[in-house]
């Protein structure tokens, strides 16, 4: 046995799956219990495996740190940013956008919901940085439901049966004690007509890239405590008065507090009456926005430029400067006039858009012939994106979960790249969305396969 046992288990748990010929017929309830939850992709039971992340004790201690050290330097840079003018220009945000990252929030906690992507070796502990996520951080209902479908599988209750100290993450009901705790933190909670609890509450996207199976979970746990919450188009948000008082309003009347999950590239991308009203309300206090738009500068591929510069060498204590070298690829913010040559070794480099999301536009040299990484790297320069040391990812057999269409192998176990995404609600870990895929990058748009989480203790 190594340094930690969750490799060994996740080993046993596939195991166990051939020993059931697959598990065909658990893989079909699985399916069956998806198709009744929020888990779904086109009306049917998201992509999923049914091998799940098995982490033992030790290693949920080392992503714990890791999500709050990182959590902590985020909180340091967002302070920073939004008091000096000279380290705000390091992000080369467009003026219209830098304005909505200095609208106050009214409460005190700067990143309110997060999620840290990482590659973690289940081996040593060993792990880097991928990405940091704020606005809109995805992901928690598949991860929480894929889980439970699993739980339902003869695989898993044969495994349970040899470890029964296991437990789970419900990163939904974290979210959305994240969201209700802010809220009653707000300075204008329980003044004038905003309720000090239950406010009416909206959950504000884009209707075209909304994640809609995860707000509508949202939604119903809401209403299950007696919360009002309804998903609100951003373009349908209006100032308007209600009873002599302005407030923020969408068709079903006034707002109390909005739960953004438009991330801000895409509000940079979409201008509308909407965003303006949104801002404006926000601006004069008169919605609770969480995720506010501070939060935008940590989700910006250049953040990790900024931190392998000596921009935050008198920001961050020692310790977090070496943190930072030892967890964050070196990373560089590209413009018309870069050197490319450094970076000609394409194996060795991935290249992101400043501002992307979802991972749209991320190309890793790996996936490119030599001339479509030149291509590739002289795009990035020409729009200021960012080069990055190409971070190895740990892979693990992966055996899939939705049951097996006529003449699949059940038993076909496929080596897959694993990305763990790392909650932080309010400061504090709060869980593990687990993911795969079979590519260079794992995305939404690259096949990617959703996982369970379980922890054995």
């Amino acid at each position: 046995m190594g340094l930690f046992e969750g490799r060994e288990l996740e080993d046993e748990f596939c195991g166990i799956v051939s020993e059931l010929g697959g598990d065909v017929e658990g893989r079909r309830k699985g399916d069956q219990y998806l198709l009744g939850t929020h888990a779904l992709y086109h009306g049917g039971p998201a992509s999923w495996a049914l091998s799940p992340k098995i982490f033992d004790r030790g290693q949920v201690e080392v992503l714990r740190d890791a999500a709050e050290t990182m959590g902590a330097i985020m909180n340091k840079v967002t302070a920073h940013y939004l008091k000096d003018a000279g380290f705000r220009t390091l992000f080369h945000l467009p003026k219209s956008l830098e304005d909505l990252t200095l609208i106050p929030s009214g409460y005190d906690c700067l990143i309110p919901l997060a999620r840290v992507d990482v590659f973690f070796d289940e081996e040593t502990g060993d792990y880097q940085f991928c990405e940091l996520n704020t606005d809109g951080s995805a992901g928690m209902t598949n991860t929480v439901e894929i889980t439970r479908a699993i739980q339902r599988t003869a695989s898993y209750q044969r495994f349970a049966e040899r470890h029964p100290r296991i437990s789970t993450f419900d990163v939904v009901q974290g979210a959305i004690g994240a969201v209700l705790e802010t809220y009653a933190s707000w300075e204008g909670a329980g003044k004038g007509i905003h309720p000090a609890q239950g406010p009416s509450m909206a959950l504000v996207d884009y209707a075209e890239s909304v994640s809609a199976d995860e707000v509508d979970d949202i939604i119903d746990r809401l209403d299950a405590r007696g919360i009002h919450a309804r998903f609100t188009d951003i373009r349908d948000l209006k100032m308007r008065p209600v009873d002599g008082q302005m407030c923020l309003c969408d068709a079903e009347g006034r707002i109390d507090c909005v739960y953004r999950r438009a991330v801000t590239g895409e509000i940079a991308d979409k201008p509308c009456d909407g965003v303006e009203a949104l801002a404006e309300a926000a601006r004069q206090g008169l919605v609770c926005v969480v995720g506010g738009f501070a939060t935008w500068p940590c989700a910006t591929k250049t953040v990790f430029a900024v931190l392998c510069s000596d921009a935050v060498k008198d920001i961050l204590t020692p310790e977090e400067l070496e943190f930072v070298h030892a967890h964050v690829p070196y990373t560089v913010l590209l413009d018309p006039s870069s050197d490319l040559a450094p970076y000609a070794e394409k194996d060795r480099w991935i290249v992101k858009p400043a501002g992307g999301y979802n991972a749209q536009g991320v190309r890793a040299g790996l996936d490119c012939t030599e001339e479509e990484w030149r291509e590739a790297l002289e795009l990035t320069a020409r729009t200021g994106g960012v080069v990055q040391e190409y971070a190895r990812q740990y892979r693990t057999p992966v055996v899939q979960g939705n049951a097996p269409a006529e003449g699949e192998d059940p038993l076909e176990f496929r080596q897959a790249s694993n990305m763990e995404g790392l909650y932080l609600f309010r400061g504090k870990f709060g869980g593990v969305f687990t993911r795969c895929g079979y590519q260079n990058v794992i995305g939404e748009w690259t096949h990617r396969i959703n996982m369970g989480c379980i922890v054995v203790r």
